[in-house]
């Protein structure tokens, strides 16, 4: 039987320093994901008996407009198409997690502010459940801003998150938390009591520079106040296979951090500014679409990689 045959395409090979790209040997063809690597086998989630402890999972990049309240949405609802009992947090005071779920929060009375800064108010008290089964929501708006000032006196100022969310462990699977592009105080709260930390990078040249300010706070977290920190992966959102730019920057991610990197790539499409203006994640507004399945294999690999 004749075997169907493939040659590396002469961009890849120029950017990994390949001087004679057509003269590079055949590879055999074997079906490939689109970070050019061979996909992986990722089974299908077990259903669970049980739920909890929460595995915290802080979406966190310092460079805004790279997907990252796009995918802690849309990560959360495909964990709860799984069976998957799921918090998100708003960490950010734009309160654009919030909005992407529908969530009028600027009429809030409470929100994850005041769990941070007023002892008296408890997670429960701020705790929204959204329209999407085994979703929920702690809400943020523009009354987080003043946060960072409050906390500043505070005695264990970086653990407060982790103090707010520790009684609610038991109840969830993931708790995923939505950081605002800044490495300041509520960032480095999220660091400290997350388990991990999902790197969302959109595929362009400054965004790849970016990535070594971002470990260097996840070392010095890890150093100084949270051990058990890891880097749980890299998703390179807002990729399109058609620039050179796009495929050029995805091989040198893959090259750089390997594994790290998601199978799961997300594309540009409009169908996500659709769904913030609807107020819905994409496996609800648009189901069949690629994005939505494209984030759906994201939840399965992140479960498959957490043993959730």
């Amino acid at each position: 039987t004749e075997t169907t045959q493939t040659r590396t395409p002469a961009w890849a090979l120029a950017a990994t320093g390949s001087r004679d790209a057509e003269s590079a040997p055949p590879v055999a063809d074997v079906e490939l994901g689109p970070t050019g690597r061979p996909r992986r086998s990722i089974p299908e989630p077990a259903p669970l008996s049980s739920h909890g402890p929460a595995k915290i999972i802080a979406m966190c990049n310092q460079k805004g407009g790279v997907g990252k309240t796009t995918s802690t949405i849309n990560l959360g609802a495909s964990l709860a198409e799984c069976g998957r009992r799921v918090l998100l947090v708003d960490l950010d005071p734009q309160g654009a997690l919030s909005a992407g779920l529908g969530v009028a929060h600027h009429d809030l009375d409470m929100t994850v502010h005041n769990v941070l800064v007023d002892p008296r108010v408890t997670a429960d008290d701020v705790l929204v459940h959204t329209r999407v089964e085994n979703l929920d929501l702690l809400p943020s708006n523009i009354d987080l801003s003043a946060a960072e000032i409050q906390l500043v006196s505070e005695v264990g100022r970086e653990q407060a998150l982790g103090r707010a969310l520790y009684p609610l462990l038991d109840r969830y699977d993931y708790i995923l938390v939505d950081c605002q592009p800044s490495l300041g105080l509520l960032t480095v709260n999220a660091l400290a009591c997350a388990d991990s930390v999902l790197i969302p990078m959109e595929c362009e040249f400054f965004s790849l520079r970016g990535l070594a300010l971002l470990n260097d706070t996840v070392a010095k977290v890890r150093d100084r106040l949270n051990p058990k920190l890891t880097v749980a992966g890299i998703l390179v959102t807002m990729y399109d296979s058609r620039t050179l730019h796009g495929r050029e920057v995805m091989s040198r991610v893959v090259e750089v951090f390997g594994d790290l990197v998601y199978d799961a790539v997300i594309n540009r499409t409009v169908k996500f500014p659709e769904t913030s203006v609807a107020g819905e994640p994409i496996t609800r507004w648009a189901p069949t679409s690629a994005g939505a399945e494209a984030y759906r294999g994201l939840a399965r690999e992140v479960i498959h990689r957490t043993g959730r």
